[in-house]
């Protein structure tokens, strides 16, 4: 899938499962913890591109989220990428492909997931809100580069930037840090989760039985038939996929909002009619 699709993709999941928890769990949680939970559940859903780098000198190629911060996300990318490919090359069995690039390798496996939401608990429960700072900024740039596509283009990395480091201002002034913070890593390693999921339906596949070896394979890259699967970028993937992420989104915000202002409004109501 596209950048926008996982972004929206990890935003519908959140928001629904928020009101899940919401309607069948009772865990309440306030308009500013789930709409951080979204972003970053959005943000997570881009992460795993970040394997996918571009040229760093002329800020070209690459992911959409490689493009977040500018050259210096690239840069990032390019690493993460080399890394990839490390882990790739070391822990290939003999029916491995050889390969040259680490995309679709160690980050579209369900460990780094699993790591990345160990991770971003960690840091945040030790080190606080200097930790949720650098989190929410990181989060809330991929989501915006994913959620607005075309304006994070027309407007630059800098803008997003900036964008970024105001939400992340806002978030840590604001947010309480007794279940705040774990939901953090939480939405994080969703997110990468969601991303995996939505690779999955391409014919192209992820590495998802990673570690465990298949047929003298260990980097089997899983997906669904070429007949069913999702083309990247194709009608299906844009029209449909994003459409009905938008509606999921929209009906779980819905969900959430209506209980809320009936029991904020009803009371008043009532109480003017027996005038």
């Amino acid at each position: 899938m596209m950048g926008p699709s996982h972004a929206l993709s990890g935003a519908a999941a959140w928001l629904a499962g928020s009101w899940a928890l919401d309607q069948f769990a009772g865990y309440h949680q306030s308009p500013l913890a789930i709409s951080v939970g979204a972003m970053v559940c959005a943000g997570g859903a881009l992460l795993p591109d970040l394997d996918l780098s571009g040229r760093v000198t002329t800020n070209q190629g690459g992911a959409t989220v490689a493009h977040t911060f500018g050259v210096l996300s690239l840069f990032v990318a390019e690493v993460i990428e080399k890394f990839s490919l490390g882990v790739y090359t070391a822990t290939r069995l003999s029916h491995d492909p050889k390969r040259n690039n680490g995309h679709r390798t160690f980050t579209h496996t369900l460990p780094f997931a699993a790591l990345v939401g160990w991770g971003t608990t960690a840091l945040c429960a030790h080190f606080g809100k200097w930790a949720v700072v650098a989190v929410v900024f990181l989060m809330a740039g991929m989501a915006l580069r994913g959620l607005f596509e075309k304006w994070a283009e027309r407007a630059g990395w800098v803008i997003v930037t900036l964008a970024s480091g105001g939400i992340a201002w806002f978030t840590a002034a604001n947010l309480p840090g007794d279940r705040g913070y774990p939901m953090l890593g939480f939405a994080a390693g969703v997110g990468c989760f969601v991303h995996l999921m939505g690779d999955i339906v391409t014919s192209a596949g992820v590495p998802i039985a990673w570690p465990i070896p298949t047929g003298r394979r260990m980097w089997r890259m899983i997906g669904i038939p070429n007949v069913i699967a999702v083309k990247v970028g194709g009608k299906v993937e844009v029209l449909v996929l994003r459409t009905a992420f938008t509606i999921i989104s929209l009906l779980a915000i819905a969900g959430m909002i209506t209980p809320w202002a009936l029991h904020r409004f009803a009371p008043s109501t009532f109480a003017g009619s027996d005038h």
